[in-house]
Order: C-alpha cells, then sequence, then structure tokens
C-alpha cells in the first residue's frame, strides 16, 4: 500500500519523483548526519531535491503511523505549506511518499527543493567572530517573532534547524526539520522558551533579548530574565540526560 502527495507543479513529474524514491539508495549525495534518518539530494533535471528519508519505525510508531497519528514525512509537507502560506522561510515542499503494509507504515519520504545556504544558526553560536553575526542574530530574533505573531510554535527550535542565506544583502531564513509544530496563540513564557535550545551562551541571549524587547517593547530585564531562565532549565536537563545516557552505557558493558 502506497501514499503520494505530490504539489499541483510537479503533479507531471510523478513518475520521475516515484523513480526516484524507488532507487533512493542509489541517488545522489548524502547530506549531513545519518544518525537517525538520511537526507539526499538528487537531481530532477535542472531542479535540486531534498529528500528525506525517515528512520524506519519500530513496531509500536508502525501501528501509529499507520493507522492512528500523521505520519513525520505527511507533517513535514503540510507544515511547509502552512508556512509558505503564512509567508514564512523553508524550502518549498513539493511531495511526501508513505509505504505501508496491513501493520501499518514502512518507510516515508519528505521530498523539498534544496536551498545552497550560507551558514545555519549553529555557525553563530560556534563562531563569535562569523561576519555580521550581530546584524544576522538580530535578524533572526524579528524571524522568529514573525513565527510567534503567527501563532507557530516551532518545537525544534534548535541551532541546525535554521538555514541562513544572504541575498542581495538580506538574509533570510528559512525552517527545516518541519514535523513537530504546534499552531496556536503563545504567551510570554511559551515565547521566551522557544529560545531556551538555541545557544548556552549568555552574550546571544542578550543580544536576542533586546532586540526582542525593542520589537515588542516588553522590558528587556523580563524577557532577558526569563529567556536565560528557559535556557538554563533546557541546559540543565540536556546534560543530566548526557550523564544518564552515559551511566546506562557503562551498566551495559
Amino acid at each position: 500500500m502506497k501514499n503520494t502527495i505530490i504539489t499541483a507543479t510537479f503533479t507531471d513529474q510523478k513518475e520521475s519523483l516515484k523513480s526516484i524514491i524507488n532507487n533512493f539508495q542509489n541517488e545522489g549525495y548524502i547530506l549531513g548526519n545519518q544518525d537517525r534518518n538520511e537526507i539526499r539530494v538528487i537531481n530532477l533535471g535542472a531542479i535540486e531535491l531534498n529528500i528525506k528519508s525517515f528512520k524506519k519505525p519500530n513496531i509500536i510508531n508502525k501501528i501509529a503511523y499507520g493507522y492512528l497519528r500523521k505520519s513525520k514525512a505527511e507533517r513535514s509537507y503540510k507544515y511547509a505549506s502552512i508556512l509558505k502560506n503564512k509567508k514564512i522561510g523553508t524550502p518549498t515542499p513539493i511531495a511526501y511518499f508513505e509505504n505501508k503494509d496491513l501493520l501499518g507504515l514502512n518507510s516515508s519520504y519528505y521530498i523539498s527543493e534544496h536551498i545552497n545556504v550560507d551558514l545555519t544558526f549553529r555557525e553563530l553560536v560556534t563562531d563569535p567572530e562569523f561576519p555580521d553575526h550581530d546584524t544576522i542574530l538580530r535578524k533572526f530574533v524579528h524571524f522568529t517573532h514573525s513565527l510567534h505573531e503567527n501563532n507557530i510554535l516551532f518545537n525544534d527550535h534548535s541551532p541546525g534547524n535554521t538555514l541562513i542565506k544572504k541575498i542581495n544583502n538580506v538574509y533570510h531564513f528559512y525552517l527545516v526539520d518541519l514535523n513537530r509544530m504546534t499552531f496556536k496563540a503563545l504567551d510570554f513564557n511559551e515565547r521566551m522558551k522557544n529560545f531556551s535550545r538555541l545557544t548556552p551562551k549568555k552574550e546571544m541571549i542578550q543580544v536576542m533579548s533586546d532586540e526582542y524587547a525593542k520589537i515588542t517593547g516588553e522590558n528587556f530585564d523580563s524577557v532577558f530574565n526569563e529567556m536565560w531562565k528557559q535556557t538554563e532549565s533546557f541546559q540543565e536537563k540536556f546534560f543530566r540526560k548526557k550523564r544518564l545516557k552515559r551511566k546506562l552505557k557503562f551498566w551495559k558493558k
């Protein structure tokens, strides 16, 4: 059993897209970290496609994604479509494919346009001397604020999930890894918590707080104190989890 959705502008390429999915392992080149999912960049004529093959689900998720929940591929496609409609930057969604059997979901793929970018948010964290660092960081805050004003909570707002490209001296931002989003009005604490996964650096939090306060008219100290509190809380949980994993690996030995 197969489920395929293709955006209207690519319906005439359906057979070519199906062929690419069927030969996924032998097409294009691998992009980025392949720990959980595999991403390949594959040409379709003059167009570069970014195709994400999601990790094969375990038996529980196989059933859940087959009958109870939308797959990550479907959510990625639908959420990208919502972002595009709201004029929020993300690579253009093209299609998603699902392969199922009677038990549920076997495999799934999300296809979007491939964008060659200049950096991700991660470079701002690792390289404080990156050219235009302050400008890019402040523009990123405007981008995040636009998400919040459009009632979008990007639950994976982390350093690798915002791509940045400079076009005609203007920085453009594109969200990727979209399958975890919530669409609702956000209160102040939720907005501040949405910055918590981005950087552990206090000086970056100060800059982002300053810009967010300027945009919204909120008091700087209120913005900074809440944003930094949420960041510290996330960092504490993150490293606690890492320590626990190391202990589990030790005892398994």
